[in-house]
């Protein structure tokens, strides 16, 4: 059975979400209470934190880039828990203008698919009775998604609560909770958002911190009780191609970003990973049959990989016989050279001869399609992909074959196309800039 669930949402990022998310999953991890938690969009850094927070893996649900099977597939590893909360991405209803999969990827899709409603966080600075206006214009917007209530943030006083409550109450939303403006429980953010879980040293008391301050200021068990769902039976989770059946797979802070169901796909699918560090000076697994470098931060950790002698050597020798495939980060880390924000340049591993820099930033953000001029593992020529692109790095030089013609959620097309380049001894070196969530059927 799949249990009740509740999608935890905003008008606008940066509104308190991700707060009230982990304040929620560690108080009820604390209670004996069993969540499975979800992030709905493409997002890599926020599951982290949910599994340290809840104690299980968390996986996204993105309405353009999966169809309706695979996310209900998702959702199926919620059985056995008592309780589903989703935490959306931007604001509620903000989506592209271009319906994908099945959906244009707004929070509100996910919601109104698995019929869970929502709660809204709401951030009151600046306003009183008017917050109840944006509440009441977020229940109306979808007749298909519900709102379950509302939890303020960033409230001034108790007379400022009360002045909100007032609203709420005249237009008839529930109100689960008001958080006291607390600058110290917000976390740290990098140009991608969060900083990375496996960098907070101090997480498990942050999270401690946040499942005190949300349990002393919200109902919790009024916020449970408004939970609902629609799916009682989840089907079968849907195949993950994994690129092989031993995957050398870059992990640590420099190669982080790997979407949680990808790899619960891989080892469903029989495969065997084989993490490495990078960082370390270490090298891939000589008996995998692939290696995976994943997204990350490499602009912040390049003086360190540019020395990493055992790990550049052994990866020039491993693609020389067997593919590497590098996404974003992974995909730099494999050009020749990375140039970072202070214009040092730094020697990559060579095995492309892409030149980015990080010297002038320039936001690439959003849904990307991509169909294969050649196979990258798992994948052959002609396969087609969906997935989401958002880094900072410009290029510098891209000499190398295209591997694919990359679309964005316009059916316009992007510069970005990816590299290939084939080796003498039957390996092959593949990247793009995009980190690929799912293939179309």
């Amino acid at each position: 059975m799949i249990p009740r669930g509740l999608l935890i949402s905003a008008p606008a990022s940066g509104s308190g979400k991700t707060t009230l998310m982990l304040g929620l999953l560690s108080a009820l991890r604390a209670q004996g209470i069993a969540v499975q938690p979800f992030k709905s969009g493409p997002d890599y850094i926020d599951p982290a934190f949910h599994t340290a927070a809840s104690g299980r893996a968390s996986f996204n649900l993105d309405s353009w880039s999966m169809d309706r099977a695979r996310i209900e597939g998702l959702v199926g590893n919620a059985e056995g828990t008592d309780l589903i909360l989703s935490e959306g991405s931007m604001g509620l209803f903000d989506g592209v203008a271009v319906s994908g999969a099945s959906g244009n990827g707004a929070s509100a899709d996910i919601a109104a698919h698995m019929g869970w409603p929502v709660v809204l966080v709401l951030d009151a600075s600046g306003a009183a009775q008017s917050v109840a206006a944006t509440a009441l214009g977020f229940s109306q917007m979808r007749p298909d998604v519900t709102l379950a209530g509302v939890v303020l943030n960033r409230v001034a006083s108790v007379r400022h609560e009360t002045l909100i409550r007032v609203g709420m109450d005249q237009v008839g939303i529930t109100v689960f909770g008001a958080l006291p403006r607390r600058k110290e429980i917000e976390m740290p953010e990098r140009h991608l958002g969060l900083v990375q879980a496996g960098e907070q040293e101090n997480l498990p008391t942050i999270l401690l911190d946040v499942a005190a301050f949300v349990t002393a200021h919200v109902d919790i068990p009024a916020l449970i009780a408004a939970a609902a769902g629609t799916l009682q039976d989840a089907p079968p989770p849907a195949r993950v191609i994994p690129p092989g059946q031993r995957i050398a797979l870059a992990q640590d802070d420099a190669f982080a970003f790997v979407y949680p169901h990808l790899l619960a796909g891989w080892r469903a699918a029989g495969a065997t990973i084989l993490p490495f560090s990078p960082l370390a000076d270490e090298a891939p697994d000589d008996t995998a049959d692939v290696c995976w470098l994943p997204g990350g931060y490499p602009e912040l950790h390049a003086g360190r990989l540019a020395v990493a002698n055992r790990f550049r050597s052994g990866l020039q020798a491993f693609v020389r016989t067997r593919p590497v495939h590098g996404e974003c980060g992974g995909y730099m880390a494999m050009g020749a050279g990375l140039v970072d924000k202070d214009g040092t340049r730094h020697q990559m591993a060579g095995l492309l001869g892409l030149e980015t820099s990080f010297g002038q930033r320039k936001m690439h953000l959003g849904y990307r399609q991509a169909d294969l001029h050649a196979g990258i593992p798992g994948h052959p020529a002609s396969a087609k992909l969906r997935g989401h692109e958002f880094h900072y790095a410009t290029i510098l030089s891209e000499p190398d074959a295209p591997l694919a013609k990359i679309t964005d959620s316009n059916d316009v097309l992007v510069p970005e196309t990816g590299s290939v380049k084939h080796y003498d001894g039957g390996g092959v070196a593949t990247g793009t800039f995009f980190h690929m969530i799912a293939e179309t059927s």
